[in-house]
């Protein structure tokens, strides 16, 4: 993805900024999902066809990651190697969703719909971050 496009995605030029930003971002979703697994784990799991007890863990565990992510979007200059976990974390995260989607889980339409989606917002952090970290150490050399 080129300077302009991030930039352009997070409305500054500035690759500092950009990266705080894009961690933000993942941070409140990564959150916000977090809450809902945790408050409506029984509806959501009708919906989704998964049980409560795997949504109120994974909500729990969404939680704490949106938590750290966070933070990390917090400090004035996120450090570069913090950064590279959350991307490989995030990479893991949907390439773990895609196998467990074909290997082990059984959702409903919804749910399988609902864990592609997800994946492909999680990937697209992971490359958004990378892209604005790389930008970012290219600034401060």
């Amino acid at each position: 993805m080129s300077t302009h496009q991030l930039a352009a995605l997070a409305r500054t030029a500035e690759p500092r900024l950009m990266l705080r930003r894009f961690l933000a971002l993942d941070a409140a979703v990564t959150g916000a999902n977090a809450l809902a697994y945790l408050a409506l784990s029984g509806p959501l799991g009708r919906c989704l066809g998964a049980g409560p007890g795997l949504l109120l863990a994974l909500g729990a565990f969404l939680a704490v990651y949106a938590g750290c992510v966070g933070l990390l979007a917090a400090r004035s200059r996120p450090p570069a190697l913090a950064v590279r976990a959350v991307v490989e974390a995030n990479l893991a995260w949907a390439a773990v969703s895609f196998a467990a989607l074909a290997l082990w889980l059984t959702p409903t339409t919804a749910g399988a719909v609902w864990t592609v989606l997800q994946a492909l917002v999680v990937a697209a952090f992971a490359l958004l971050q990378h892209g604005a970290l790389r930008q970012h150490q290219g600034s401060s050399v």
